[in-house]
């Protein structure tokens, strides 16, 4: 359990060192070589014991493998210099993860990316409960995003029921995301303070496959919407030349104008006038 220490002020301490030195320097000038033996070997062996903590950095201190406490305020201290002293950051860091091949809950191989702000919370754990924080952090978020990968479909293509895909619920997976490693982080005494995706793509070996997949799917719902207008284009077109009594169509009449207005309407190209000098039927 951490436990935070307020040492001694180093400045007083710096005082009585240099009233030791000139004591010292004064015994030998008056035939006092012992007292003042003594006085400068006090002054040197108190030297170790200074240190000073900057803002956002804190001090492990550590008396024969126990421990002491931790310095987290910024200032110029003065402990037993027996003490052994161990500085950590407590500033706000972020890495990049480069993205890493893994696979959806389909089993789509995927390459996700991920940024990960985070900062040390407990000097305590992250010093004595894991022998590398750093290495921690990285090993442990990259663990994390191969959990969270495989809650998720890439999309919703294969799997229509899913209503959080990777690629879609970007808050949801981010926030599942951020909380997978802050439990996995916890242990440490590492604060998350956020995790996001970075970068989201199908891997090399299906990410053509999969965009043609997404192209015919694109194409097929657009062909849909066309062919639904032009049918009702149609039904309009007809029921005005009727109403108007513009000219009369029997059953075959009206099969061949049908088939030509959906022509001309569903067409990708340009349609082509052809001119008939006969009758329908010829």
């Amino acid at each position: 359990m951490e436990k935070t220490k307020k040492p001694s002020s180093g400045y007083l301490i710096i005082l009585l060192d240099l009233a030791l030195i000139v004591g010292s320097v004064f015994s030998f000038v008056n035939y006092s070589p012992v007292l003042g033996a003594v006085a400068a070997f006090l002054a040197i062996i108190s030297l170790p014991g200074y240190f000073i903590v900057e803002p956002n950095k804190a001090m492990v201190l550590l008396l024969f493998g126990e421990y002491k406490g931790s310095v987290k305020a910024n200032g110029f201290y003065w402990v037993n210099p027996f003490m052994t002293k161990k500085k950590i950051s407590l500033r706000v860091r972020n890495f990049e993860n480069k993205p890493v091949k893994v696979n959806d809950k389909i089993g789509n191989p995927v390459l996700i990316g991920t940024i990960v702000v985070w900062q040390v919370e407990d000097t305590f754990k992250a010093t004595f409960d894991v022998d590398d924080y750093e290495n921690f952090v990285h090993l442990q978020s990259d663990a994390a995003i191969r959990k969270m990968a495989g809650l998720y479909p890439y999309d919703n293509f294969e799997d229509e029921e899913a209503e959080i895909t990777l690629r879609s619920g970007v808050e949801d997976v981010n926030h599942s995301l951020e909380q997978e490693i802050s439990e996995r982080l916890h242990h440490a005494g590492i604060k998350v303070i956020e995790a996001r995706i970075s970068h989201l793509a199908y891997s090399s070996e299906i990410a053509s496959a999969m965009l043609q997949r997404q192209q015919a799917t694109a194409i097929v719902a657009a062909r849909q919407k066309i062919v639904e207008g032009a049918v009702g284009m149609v039904e309009m077109a007809l029921e005005d030349l009727k109403m108007k009594d513009i000219i009369e169509f029997d059953d075959e009449k009206k099969a061949v104008m049908v088939s030509n207005l959906m022509v001309v309407l569903c067409s990708d190209k340009s349609a082509s006038p052809v001119l008939n000098v006969g009758t329908l039927n010829q």
